[in-house]
């Protein structure tokens, strides 16, 4: 496992994790510490994962978030701020502002 890169190690994990026929798989900022390569190769592996079971994304990283999520919820303070799905939580005037920089 040592001769594996951090990215590689990182999808080691998943599939090990899978491999125990669990029903949810809990990411919380899954991309982290990886390279933009890692990230883009870690993304494709959880995007083409089979809808047998929930994955539950959290990350700050919003292109791997609208990626990967079939739908969104934005938290901001720890109060819902919206939900749906990826384009139109994206396309939210409030998420682009708070999230995305957007300016008022």
């Amino acid at each position: 496992m040592r001769s594996l890169s951090y990215g590689e190690q990182r999808q080691l994990e998943i599939v090990l994790t899978l491999s125990q026929k669990r029903s949810i798989l809990l990411l919380d900022e899954p991309t982290c510490g990886l390279s933009p390569e890692e990230a883009k190769s870690f993304t494709a592996m959880i995007s083409g994962f089979s809808r047998d079971f929930t994955v539950l994304l959290i990350d700050h990283d919003m292109d791997v978030t609208f990626e990967i999520a079939e739908k969104v919820m934005v938290l901001h303070y720890g109060q819902l701020l919206v939900h749906g799905l990826p384009g139109e939580v994206k396309s939210n005037p409030r998420v682009q502002e708070i999230y995305m920089g957007a300016e008022e």
